[in-house]
């Protein structure tokens, strides 16, 4: 059974995370998450998809992206940097309004991204 936990395989998720969004194919994005996946950003109220500011469930993450992605026609990322735990890898990027954003991205064991959490630059 591969070592999805290998800091070589977390950065190239990372790598691949950047892609598949710069490619606007959510269902690609998707692919990399878990089912049961947890999603927390402050950017999920305000579109209504819960005061939590979390969004539970693949059907739930696909529901808030499309409406997200369909509000951001210019939606592009430039990676900065990843950071690699044994367990999780976080992408520091730069979005197309020039925005500094770190997502925290934690995997299961079969590779998919189990919790994310998008942690937005306070200034």
């Amino acid at each position: 059974m591969p070592d999805f936990h290998e800091p070589s395989r977390l950065a190239a998720l990372g790598r691949d995370w950047i892609a598949a969004w710069n490619a606007r194919d959510l269902e690609r994005v998707l692919a990399m998450y878990a089912d049961d996946t947890e999603m927390t950003s402050d950017r999920i109220p305000p579109l209504g998809f819960g005061a939590s500011g979390t969004v539970r469930g693949k059907a739930s993450l696909r529901a808030y992206w499309s409406a997200a992605l369909a509000k951001l026609p210019e939606l592009h990322f430039e990676l900065i940097d990843l950071y690699v735990s044994p367990d999780s890898v976080v992408v520091f990027y730069r979005n197309e309004r020039g925005n500094k954003i770190c997502e925290y991205l934690r995997l299961d064991d079969q590779g998919k991204i189990r919790q994310g959490s998008a942690n937005h630059l306070v200034g």
